[in-house]
């Protein structure tokens, strides 16, 4: 499968070597080794992790020497559970840091009720949303498409375990209730940990293809997603026990994946984001292998 270089950017996010959710893995790698051996592997674009210069020009300079470009960074919403206003002050900042750094594409994440951060069940004890939580997600979610368009920029959707936006229905069901400028970011491995099949990841980058505007590629390690779910691992544990990978590490499938991008001329980023123990998973080195993986199936 051939995808178009001009078209399609390669990045890779900072989780691998500092994570934002659980800073004890990776407290020992710096800013500057991250950057560094992102280049090193042969990624141009990079997401915003913690330890990031908030100050632009620091942060532009940095990356400037290194070739690398921001192409996304985290936000979470608190639509099903805060106060929209609160929502929407703290976006308006986060979409003009990301302006300003070149991102024309702002990721979301709904945390009003999500359990990624707490000791539960990932599966038992998940959020399920009300029908008047739903309205206030979609509410928020159309207000925020308008004030990234206002900037030439494009919301979207991070699906993600733990959350109420994460299986295939719970997906449908925001797509179908949010307007036609509310993307979605696809991620192939978060859709395999809730569903786990193939099958899921397919449909859903087929089904979306059209509003997909940022893709987060990992691979699942399935031996311990069957742990997860017999012994009732929390998220938390179930990153530190090392179920995600790089794309071609695991179990999951990508030519499908790829084709459905390169048919639909699918034009933006693609961004390994496989949050492992850096003490496990040598950052630099599963970086240059799935960097070797992306270009052996799509020569890009």
């Amino acid at each position: 499968m051939k995808m178009d270089k001009k078209r399609i950017k390669l990045g890779i996010a900072p989780i691998a070597w500092t994570n934002d959710d659980l800073p004890e893995l990776g407290k020992e790698n710096t800013f500057e080794q991250c950057v560094s051996e992102m280049a090193l592997a042969g990624f141009t674009g990079s997401e915003v992790g913690n330890k990031y210069p908030s100050d632009t020009k620091i942060l532009k300079k940095a990356l400037d020497m290194r070739g690398l470009k921001i192409c996304n960074a985290w936000f979470s919403t608190f639509f099903t559970t805060g106060i929209e206003e609160t929502t929407i002050k703290e976006f308006i900042k986060h979409r003009d840091f990301l302006y300003e750094m070149g991102a024309r594409v702002i990721g979301c994440s709904e945390q009003g009720h999500s359990i990624q951060g707490l000791d539960k069940a990932i599966f038992e004890e998940k959020p399920v949303y009300s029908q008047e939580e739903w309205e206030k997600l979609a509410k928020g979610m159309n207000k925020l498409a308008i004030l990234a368009e206002e900037k030439g920029m494009k919301v979207s959707l991070h699906h993600h375990m733990g959350t109420g936006v994460q299986t295939p229905d719970e997906i449908e069901r925001f797509m179908t209730m949010t307007d036609a400028k509310v993307y979605l970011l696809f991620d192939t491995g978060h859709i395999y940990f809730s569903e786990g099949t193939q099958a899921s990841v397919d449909e859903i980058v087929k089904k979306y293809i059209k509003r997909i505007v940022h893709v987060h590629l990992k691979d699942i390690r399935l031996e311990i997603l069957e742990k997860v779910k017999s012994e009732k691992w929390s998220f938390l544990k179930a990153v530190k026990e090392g179920v995600f990978t790089v794309p071609g590490d695991g179990v999951i499938e990508f030519d499908s994946t790829f084709a459905t991008l390169a048919e639909n001329n699918y034009e933006g980023w693609m961004v390994v984001e496989a949050e492992q123990d850096p003490a496990k998973a040598n950052p630099l080195a599963y970086a240059i292998k799935a960097r070797t993986f992306i270009k052996e199936k799509t020569n890009l």
